[in-house]
């Protein structure tokens, strides 16, 4: 029987890379995503390839809504064996218009979600003694731009989560990874300048497959020694010294 894998966030960019990914490993992919219209597109194209795949419709900010997908996944595929937290909002706020309800969306849907849905497939991991959690993150973490306290806040409270979560599940044989990514562009590619891929060490800007490819590894049974980790995928950046001549 093939493993299960539920990605939110699935529909576009970074999540739906993800999705493709696992698909392409032989794993039955629940794609959980408010965007409906690209969800069921990404469901029919990869069926259409003969991979096994579910659009599911989960507002990630709503408990209840998170419940359902779990109890839809169940009733289609029976386990669940992969989860990876990828749904996030940015929006750039000056800190003094930055209202209380933006702060909890925000807050809700990057962090709180990615605890809530991992507290929820836990028990059904449990039943099969293995699982892998990937909490996608960001560099925003640890390095900001202006007007990004929320984002950042809930980019750096994903990366704690993430070793909390290692440690409180370990005795379920449960593995909780992170990734933070940097620049990853999920747009037309061939837009890009030279100097945009110049600065980074790696002498390119990043692809959401790069991410997906990141996801798969970690969440491999073999690389179980891998616990607790943030995986930081930006091509170097944050490790570069950067001076204004």
């Amino acid at each position: 029987m093939n493993p299960t894998v539920i990605v939110t966030g699935a529909s576009n960019g970074i999540g739906k890379a993800i999705a493709k990914v696992f698909a392409s490993n032989y794993f039955n992919v629940v794609l959980a995503d408010v965007d409906e219209e690209n969800g069921f597109l990404l469901q029919d194209e990869l069926l259409s390839e003969g991979r096994q795949a579910q659009f599911i419709r989960c507002d990630v900010s709503d408990p209840k809504s998170i419940q359902n997908l779990v109890k839809e996944t169940l009733k289609r595929y029976s386990t669940i064996d992969v989860l990876i937290n990828n749904a996030g909002i940015s929006e750039f706020i000056r800190p003094d218009e930055l209202s209380v309800e933006k702060w909890d969306q925000i807050l809700n849907t990057n962090l709180r979600a990615s605890f809530l849905l991992t507290r929820e497939v836990v028990p059904h991991m449990k039943k099969t003694k293995k699982g892998s959690v990937v909490n996608i993150a960001s560099t925003r973490a640890i390095m900001s731009e202006k007007n990004s306290e929320a984002y950042a806040a809930s980019k750096g409270g994903l990366q704690a989560l993430t070793h909390a979560q290692a440690v409180s599940h370990s005795k379920e044989n449960i593995t909780v990874n992170c990734i933070s990514p940097g620049w990853i562009h999920t747009g037309d590619y061939n837009q890009l300048r030279d100097i945009d891929h110049e600065q980074h060490p790696s002498k390119r800007v990043g692809k959401p497959e790069d991410v997906a490819r990141a996801c798969l590894f970690l969440t491999d049974p073999e690389n179980d020694f891998i616990n607790g980790e943030n995986l930081v995928m930006d091509g170097g950046m944050t490790r570069k010294m950067i001076y204004e001549h």
